[in-house]
């Protein structure tokens, strides 16, 4: 019986080609994604990422634990790649920006790309009306001011959680904080102290723009807030910081990373909101997920994995 590579056609010399070297070595196209909740048109848009090590990542495991759970999900266990995607929910009469990115403060060669995929999905920053921030770590909070000291959304109202305003805008507190925290006081002050009066705080369980309602999610950070987008029978939650990335915290809710301000109440905050949208099937955004870093958080074992939405040729 002839061998099954004695079955197969022969194969001629490959043509010469001229070296053709690629145009930007790890460039990528334009990171926005859209996708639908009831009538919204809901755009992700990417700031791009950072590496970190893995050292002291997570507080409350060894480093061999994380290098376990990235190996399982087929990533590197040298460091750990930590996203940034903002959302701008589009109502059909407002343009509503959650979160506003790194803005001129990118912290690596690999971020600050969020203006250049803002302005590629079609939006200018005078379109925005609303920029309603989640809470004030300056990757959240910095594309609302640029280095010169002008706002980056000329017509939009800013709307930030009141406990975190009350939190960061203490001088009593930023006097006393350790000196490691004293720069983000000052960076609060830097994004919104010239125009302090005209930012609109808002509390929990608020509808703060149309459809669009803040859920409390403290722990991160003490007005930590996450957000509810309802169209017609469609609801997504925009989950912020809840997990930094998903794919250690999501999997292993219990660990302490290194960011979380509370951590114990970090963890409680998580499970509670994690175990809301995988029971009740909400779509769910994440501010640090791999990008699109939409999808549908479900139970996996004694934690949560995230189904990434698919790509859709139309909405």
């Amino acid at each position: 019986m002839a061998s099954a590579a004695a079955a197969l056609p022969a194969v001629s010399a490959a043509p010469a080609f001229a070296n053709t070297p690629p145009a930007r070595t790890g460039a990528q196209a334009p990171g926005w994604f859209r996708s639908k909740v009831g009538d919204y048109e809901i755009t992700a848009i990417s700031d791009g990422f950072v590496q970190r090590p893995l050292e002291g990542f997570v507080r409350n495991v060894e480093v061999a634990e994380v290098q376990k759970t990235l190996a399982a999900q087929g990533l590197p266990g040298t460091h750990i790649r930590v996203p940034y995607t903002t959302l701008v929910v589009n109502t059909g009469s407002q343009v509503i920006l959650l979160d506003s990115g790194n803005g001129d403060f990118a912290p690596g060669a690999n971020s600050g790309q969020w203006m250049a995929n803002f302005r590629a999905a079609g939006f200018t920053p005078e379109m925005v009306n609303k920029v309603i921030l989640s809470h004030f770590h300056g990757d959240h909070i910095n594309g609302v001011r640029n280095k010169a000291g002008q706002l980056v959304f000329p017509n939009a109202e800013l709307m930030a959680p009141e406990a975190e305003w009350a939190f960061w805008m203490d001088d009593a507190r930023m006097n006393n904080a350790p000196d490691a925290m004293k720069p983000a006081f000052q960076n609060v002050r830097r994004v919104f102290g010239p125009s302090a009066d005209k930012v609109t705080r808002y509390g929990w369980d608020k509808e703060v723009a149309p459809g669009v309602t803040s859920v409390r999610a403290d722990g991160h950070s003490p007005g930590h807030t996450v957000f509810v987008i309802a169209s017609g029978a469609g609801r997504m939650m925009f989950m912020a910081d809840i997990t930094n990335t998903p794919v250690l915290f999501a999997r292993h809710p219990e660990w302490q990373v290194l960011f979380d301000m509370d951590a114990q109440k970090a963890i409680e905050t998580r499970k509670r909101l994690l175990d809301m949208v995988s029971a009740d099937r909400i779509r769910s955004a994440f501010y640090h997920g791999p990008f699109p870093a939409v999808g549908q958080v479900s139970r996996d074992g004694g934690g949560y994995r995230l189904d990434m939405l698919p790509w859709q040729d139309a909405l």
